[in-house]
């Protein structure tokens, strides 16, 4: 596959030394998010060219911060951040949560075409859902406020493990309204090539 120039520079401003195979399957999934948007309605961001900074250079950016071996993605949409996490990490496991039952058709057709054996989809309301076992990490860029994440999804998560909160600015007024017995332990400013917009990596975790 030969890598456009645009992919190489912003990979490299990533961090991120990837495979042939991998390179495809980012390729590849992007295709399949373009050619399921004309009829589902997956994403607002219709412009392939806007796809790239707004959905994969995005998702990627937290990829340096998440580094446990099980994952679970909540609301995951068009499975942003969880399937590009997956090609990246192809040796972690990663749950992908949605209520929408086109979204979650459309992640279980993209990890079938990719062959991501790495995925688990579950269409669910994460307050009703009950997995076999808690995670070490939650991600999600799509709650509406940090006290929802944390409210929501606490009960999946392990006691030592750790919610990573996809924002555009610091949400210091959300941050003021965390549920009591959470804090905030990290602030990761993310550098996204091709995006011109602020975005942060929080982490939250249990007070010990």
């Amino acid at each position: 596959m030969q890598i456009p120039i645009l992919w190489q520079s912003a990979l490299a401003a990533l961090g991120l030394n990837l495979s042939e195979r991998q390179l495809q399957q980012l390729a590849q999934y992007l295709q399949l998010l373009q050619r399921w948007n004309q009829v589902y309605n997956l994403t607002a961001v219709r412009d392939p060219t806007q796809m790239l900074p707004v959905h994969l250079w995005d998702s990627l950016s937290v990829a340096p911060f998440i580094q446990h071996d099980r994952c679970l993605d909540v609301g995951s949409g068009a499975g942003l951040p969880g399937i590009p996490l997956a090609i990246v990490q192809a040796d972690h496991q990663f749950t992908l949560l949605d209520t929408n039952g086109k979204k979650t058709r459309f992640i279980q057709q993209a990890a079938l075409e990719l062959g991501l054996k790495n995925i688990t989809v579950v269409q669910a309301r994460v307050e009703q859902w009950r997995p076999e076992q808690a995670f070490p990490a939650i991600v999600s860029r799509a709650f509406a406020s940090l006290a929802d994440f944390v409210t929501f999804t606490a009960l999946h998560l392990q006691a030592d493990g750790v919610l990573y909160a996809m924002k555009g600015r610091v949400p210091n007024d959300e941050l003021a309204e965390l549920p009591p017995g959470w804090q905030l332990t990290r602030t990761h400013r993310l550098h996204v090539p091709s995006l011109d917009a602020e975005r942060h990596l929080l982490e939250l975790q249990r007070i010990a």
